[in-house]
Protein backbone atom coordinates (compact mmCIF):
# COMPACT_ATOMS: atom_id res chain seq x y z
CA UNK A 1 0.00 0.00 0.00
CA UNK A 2 0.92 3.35 -0.70
CA UNK A 3 1.02 6.78 1.47
CA UNK A 4 1.43 10.31 -0.38
CA UNK A 5 2.14 13.35 1.23
CA UNK A 6 1.36 17.16 -0.76
CA UNK A 7 3.14 19.90 0.16
CA UNK A 8 2.72 23.80 -1.00
CA UNK A 9 0.33 26.20 -2.22
CA UNK A 10 -1.25 27.33 -5.71
CA UNK A 11 -2.04 30.62 -7.48
CA UNK A 12 -3.73 31.17 -10.73
CA UNK A 13 -2.38 34.68 -12.15
CA UNK A 14 -0.60 35.68 -9.15
CA UNK A 15 -3.60 35.45 -7.12
CA UNK A 16 -3.73 32.61 -4.48
CA UNK A 17 -5.68 29.62 -5.13
CA UNK A 18 -5.00 27.83 -1.23
CA UNK A 19 -2.47 28.67 1.13
CA UNK A 20 0.31 26.73 2.00
CA UNK A 21 -0.83 23.21 3.29
CA UNK A 22 0.51 19.61 3.78
CA UNK A 23 -2.25 16.68 3.02
CA UNK A 24 -1.38 13.27 4.25
CA UNK A 25 -3.15 10.20 2.76
CA UNK A 26 -2.14 7.26 4.92
CA UNK A 27 -1.65 4.08 3.26
CA UNK A 28 -4.65 1.87 2.79
CA UNK A 29 -7.57 4.34 4.16
CA UNK A 30 -10.20 6.94 3.22
CA UNK A 31 -9.57 9.77 3.19
CA UNK A 32 -11.99 12.73 3.19
CA UNK A 33 -11.75 16.53 1.71
CA UNK A 34 -14.64 18.82 2.32
CA UNK A 35 -14.47 22.12 1.69
CA UNK A 36 -16.56 25.35 -0.20
CA UNK A 37 -16.56 25.27 -4.33
CA UNK A 38 -13.68 27.22 -5.29
CA UNK A 39 -11.71 26.74 -2.33
CA UNK A 40 -8.92 24.20 -4.68
CA UNK A 41 -10.02 20.74 -3.54
CA UNK A 42 -10.58 19.37 -7.38
CA UNK A 43 -7.57 21.01 -7.75
CA UNK A 44 -5.74 18.98 -5.43
CA UNK A 45 -6.72 15.94 -6.79
CA UNK A 46 -5.63 17.23 -10.37
CA UNK A 47 -2.06 18.29 -8.96
CA UNK A 48 -1.93 14.53 -7.55
CA UNK A 49 -3.01 12.97 -10.84
CA UNK A 50 -0.85 14.91 -13.00
CA UNK A 51 -3.91 16.75 -14.89
CA UNK A 52 -3.39 20.11 -15.99
CA UNK A 53 -4.68 22.05 -13.20
CA UNK A 54 -4.92 25.36 -14.49
CA UNK A 55 -2.88 27.09 -11.48
CA UNK A 56 0.90 27.35 -10.46
CA UNK A 57 1.81 24.99 -7.69
CA UNK A 58 4.77 25.56 -5.70
CA UNK A 59 5.70 22.29 -3.66
CA UNK A 60 6.37 18.83 -3.88
CA UNK A 61 4.39 15.92 -3.69
CA UNK A 62 5.82 12.34 -2.79
CA UNK A 63 4.87 8.89 -1.96
CA UNK A 64 5.71 7.08 0.88
CA UNK A 65 7.65 3.95 -1.64
CA UNK A 66 9.66 6.65 -3.21
CA UNK A 67 8.66 5.66 -6.54
CA UNK A 68 6.56 7.57 -9.19
CA UNK A 69 2.61 7.53 -9.03
CA UNK A 70 2.07 6.99 -12.89
CA UNK A 71 0.54 4.33 -13.83
CA UNK A 72 -0.38 3.48 -10.12
CA UNK A 73 -3.83 5.63 -10.03
CA UNK A 74 -7.23 5.51 -10.93
CA UNK A 75 -9.15 9.17 -11.47
CA UNK A 76 -12.99 9.67 -11.29
CA UNK A 77 -13.86 13.33 -12.38
CA UNK A 78 -17.01 15.24 -11.54
CA UNK A 79 -18.30 14.52 -14.68
CA UNK A 80 -19.04 11.36 -15.79
CA UNK A 81 -16.71 11.38 -19.29
CA UNK A 82 -18.01 8.76 -20.73
CA UNK A 83 -17.48 8.21 -24.23
CA UNK A 84 -20.93 8.66 -26.21
CA UNK A 85 -20.56 6.01 -28.73
CA UNK A 86 -19.39 3.43 -26.51
CA UNK A 87 -21.74 0.92 -24.68
CA UNK A 88 -21.72 0.58 -21.02
CA UNK A 89 -20.25 -2.29 -21.53
CA UNK A 90 -17.39 -0.73 -23.49
CA UNK A 91 -16.83 2.17 -21.74
CA UNK A 92 -16.58 0.49 -18.45
CA UNK A 93 -13.84 -1.69 -20.11
CA UNK A 94 -12.09 0.75 -22.00
CA UNK A 95 -9.04 1.61 -19.66
CA UNK A 96 -7.67 -2.14 -20.46
CA UNK A 97 -8.58 -1.75 -24.25
CA UNK A 98 -6.68 1.36 -24.56
CA UNK A 99 -3.62 -0.59 -22.54
CA UNK A 100 -3.96 -3.63 -25.18
CA UNK A 101 -4.96 -5.37 -22.35
CA UNK A 102 -7.34 -8.60 -22.05
CA UNK A 103 -10.81 -6.92 -21.04
CA UNK A 104 -12.12 -9.38 -18.21
CA UNK A 105 -16.13 -9.12 -19.08
CA UNK A 106 -16.83 -11.56 -16.28
CA UNK A 107 -15.40 -9.10 -13.41
CA UNK A 108 -17.04 -6.24 -15.41
CA UNK A 109 -20.59 -7.80 -15.96
CA UNK A 110 -20.35 -8.67 -12.05
CA UNK A 111 -19.92 -5.13 -10.93
CA UNK A 112 -22.22 -3.74 -13.33
CA UNK A 113 -25.06 -5.93 -11.73
CA UNK A 114 -23.67 -4.96 -8.30
CA UNK A 115 -24.34 -1.55 -9.54
CA UNK A 116 -28.12 -2.43 -10.82
CA UNK A 117 -26.52 -2.14 -14.33
CA UNK A 118 -27.07 -5.57 -15.45
CA UNK A 119 -30.06 -4.34 -17.58
CA UNK A 120 -28.35 -1.61 -19.24
CA UNK A 121 -25.20 -2.53 -20.21
CA UNK A 122 -25.21 -2.23 -24.19
CA UNK A 123 -27.24 1.14 -23.75
CA UNK A 124 -25.26 4.48 -24.69
CA UNK A 125 -24.61 6.96 -22.33
CA UNK A 126 -27.72 9.38 -23.83
CA UNK A 127 -30.11 6.71 -22.78
CA UNK A 128 -28.99 6.56 -18.95
CA UNK A 129 -30.19 8.95 -16.48
CA UNK A 130 -27.18 10.69 -14.57
CA UNK A 131 -27.04 8.61 -11.58
CA UNK A 132 -26.70 6.09 -14.00
CA UNK A 133 -24.21 7.72 -15.89
CA UNK A 134 -22.23 8.46 -12.10
CA UNK A 135 -22.24 4.19 -11.88
CA UNK A 136 -21.07 3.76 -14.94
CA UNK A 137 -18.45 5.97 -14.29
CA UNK A 138 -17.82 4.79 -10.87
CA UNK A 139 -17.32 1.25 -12.34
CA UNK A 140 -15.09 2.15 -14.85
CA UNK A 141 -12.77 3.42 -12.08
CA UNK A 142 -13.22 0.22 -9.99
CA UNK A 143 -12.27 -1.48 -12.95
CA UNK A 144 -8.53 -0.30 -13.13
CA UNK A 145 -7.69 -1.50 -9.61
CA UNK A 146 -5.08 0.62 -8.45
CA UNK A 147 -3.26 0.98 -5.05
CA UNK A 148 -4.61 5.06 -5.55
CA UNK A 149 -7.93 6.46 -6.84
CA UNK A 150 -8.70 9.97 -6.64
CA UNK A 151 -12.79 10.57 -6.32
CA UNK A 152 -14.46 13.99 -7.25
CA UNK A 153 -17.61 13.28 -5.76
CA UNK A 154 -18.17 9.96 -7.03
CA UNK A 155 -21.76 9.69 -5.87
CA UNK A 156 -23.65 13.44 -5.80
CA UNK A 157 -25.78 12.27 -8.17
CA UNK A 158 -27.43 9.47 -6.56
CA UNK A 159 -30.52 9.42 -4.12
CA UNK A 160 -30.43 8.39 -0.72
CA UNK A 161 -30.50 4.63 -1.08
CA UNK A 162 -28.43 3.89 -3.67
CA UNK A 163 -26.00 6.86 -2.27
CA UNK A 164 -25.61 4.29 0.95
CA UNK A 165 -25.05 1.12 -1.42
CA UNK A 166 -22.24 2.64 -3.62
CA UNK A 167 -20.62 3.82 -0.76
CA UNK A 168 -20.34 0.48 1.24
CA UNK A 169 -19.62 -1.22 -2.47
CA UNK A 170 -17.04 1.31 -3.04
CA UNK A 171 -15.37 0.41 0.48
CA UNK A 172 -15.36 -3.04 -0.23
CA UNK A 173 -13.73 -3.03 -3.23
CA UNK A 174 -11.35 -0.65 -2.65
CA UNK A 175 -10.87 -1.62 0.70
CA UNK A 176 -6.79 -2.33 -0.21
CA UNK A 177 -6.16 1.17 -1.75
CA UNK A 178 -5.42 4.60 -0.70
CA UNK A 179 -8.38 7.12 -1.53
CA UNK A 180 -8.87 10.66 -1.45
CA UNK A 181 -12.81 11.33 -1.37
CA UNK A 182 -13.34 15.12 -2.10
CA UNK A 183 -17.00 15.36 -1.09
CA UNK A 184 -19.19 17.99 -0.08
CA UNK A 185 -21.49 15.96 1.95
CA UNK A 186 -20.25 15.92 5.89
CA UNK A 187 -22.28 12.57 6.31
CA UNK A 188 -20.18 11.07 3.43
CA UNK A 189 -17.25 12.07 5.42
CA UNK A 190 -18.15 11.30 8.35
CA UNK A 191 -19.11 7.58 6.97
CA UNK A 192 -16.06 7.05 4.98
CA UNK A 193 -13.31 8.74 6.52
CA UNK A 194 -10.39 7.74 8.26
CA UNK A 195 -9.22 11.05 8.07
CA UNK A 196 -11.23 14.06 7.26
CA UNK A 197 -9.41 17.33 6.79
CA UNK A 198 -11.93 20.80 5.93
CA UNK A 199 -9.99 22.56 3.04
CA UNK A 200 -10.15 26.92 3.88
CA UNK A 201 -8.45 29.67 2.39
CA UNK A 202 -5.81 29.46 5.56
CA UNK A 203 -5.23 25.52 4.44
CA UNK A 204 -6.29 22.78 5.79
CA UNK A 205 -8.19 21.94 9.57
CA UNK A 206 -8.04 18.10 10.49
CA UNK A 207 -11.10 16.93 12.33
CA UNK A 208 -11.44 13.92 14.10
CA UNK A 209 -13.34 10.70 12.77
CA UNK A 210 -15.73 8.70 14.48
CA UNK A 211 -14.19 6.43 16.54
CA UNK A 212 -15.74 3.44 15.21
CA UNK A 213 -14.04 2.07 12.18
CA UNK A 214 -14.82 2.92 8.30
CA UNK A 215 -17.30 1.98 6.85
CA UNK A 216 -19.84 3.31 9.31
CA UNK A 217 -23.61 2.48 9.91
CA UNK A 218 -25.82 5.04 8.73
CA UNK A 219 -27.35 5.26 11.90
CA UNK A 220 -24.04 4.93 13.81
CA UNK A 221 -24.71 7.49 16.55
CA UNK A 222 -20.90 8.29 16.58
CA UNK A 223 -20.77 8.83 12.80
CA UNK A 224 -24.15 11.46 12.90
CA UNK A 225 -22.40 13.49 15.77
CA UNK A 226 -19.31 13.98 13.85
CA UNK A 227 -21.75 15.08 10.64
CA UNK A 228 -23.13 17.67 12.56
CA UNK A 229 -19.97 18.58 14.10
CA UNK A 230 -18.77 18.87 9.96
CA UNK A 231 -21.72 20.93 9.11
CA UNK A 232 -21.66 23.34 11.61
CA UNK A 233 -18.23 23.67 11.07
CA UNK A 234 -18.86 24.66 7.21
CA UNK A 235 -21.66 26.65 8.10
CA UNK A 236 -19.83 28.94 10.28
CA UNK A 237 -17.25 29.13 7.83
CA UNK A 238 -14.35 27.30 9.22
CA UNK A 239 -13.63 25.75 6.39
Amino acid sequence: MIGITLQGSAEIDGTSLFAPLSLELEAGQWTCLLGPSGIGKTTLLRLIADLAAGVEFTGSIETSDGKPLAGRLAYMAQTDLLMPWLSVEDNVLIGARLRGGKADKDKAHALLSKLELADHMTKKPSALSGGQRQRVALARTLMEERPIVLLDEPFSALDARMRSEMQELAAEWLKEATILLVTHDPGEAARLGDKIYLMHEEGLSEVPPPPSPAIRAVDDSDMLACQGRLLRQLREGLA
